[in-house]
């Protein structure tokens, strides 16, 4: 059950961000129709283009942020290159945002093999299947590598590939906001440097 004191209008009264985005995310489990978990991911290519695309965040902790994709694809790339990236969490049906910024680090082999076995079976396969990003020539090509990985592993089970695994996003800042009439919104930002406390300030809308 999600902390009162952190969903009502008076979450700016919240000392630290990690339990008010737990009790945020709990609240839209209930409310949003489709993936709760679902985040606007957005880096940048090596001439700083700025990318975006959606993702699932699949863990979270006082350590960071938690996602995991193919690093050959265009996102693994581009973040491998700048080891930065930012978040943007938008429930619609609770007219509220929360946006994250900070490092990049890869998860640990134990945490990715973990989170792969854990996957369905299609899943996997897909993930040796697909060349995420680069051209396909038809669908055909790819529901052919679908059928050749599955007819590899008929049974059993399926090995994480070496160029797939999870990234954690270390928030150094991470912004609560929360619709009010007339666009004056509720806007509450909480900052750090390095392993410092978080310092917390409100925002104009």
């Amino acid at each position: 059950m999600s902390d009162p004191e952190l969903t009502s209008g008076d979450f700016t009264s919240a000392e630290e961000p990690f339990r008010l985005f737990a009790a945020w995310l709990e609240d839209a489990t209930r409310s949003e129709i489709n993936d709760p978990n679902g985040v606007a991911l957005a880096t940048v290519d090596h001439e700083g283009m700025p990318n975006v695309r959606m993702v699932l965040l699949k863990g979270f902790d006082e350590s960071g942020f938690v996602f995991y994709t193919n690093f050959e694809s265009a996102k693994g790339r581009e973040i491998l290159g700048s080891r930065k990236a930012a978040m943007c969490f938008h429930w619609k049906s609770l007219r509220r945002q929360v946006r994250i910024r900070g490092p990049v680090e890869i998860v640990s082999d134990a945490e990715a093999d973990a989170y792969f076995a854990s996957r369905p079976r299609g899943s996997r396969i897909g993930a040796w299947a697909s060349k995420q990003s680069r051209p396909l020539e038809s669908r055909f090509a790819l529901e052919k590598a679908v059928a050749e990985y599955t007819a590899r592993h008929p049974i059993g089970e399926i090995p994480r590939p070496p160029y797939w695994s999870g990234f954690r996003i270390v928030p150094r800042s991470i912004e609560f906001w929360h619709d009010r009439p007339f666009r004056l919104h509720d806007r509450l930002v909480f900052s750090r440097t390095g392993e410092g406390a978080w310092e917390k300030e409100r925002l104009y809308p």
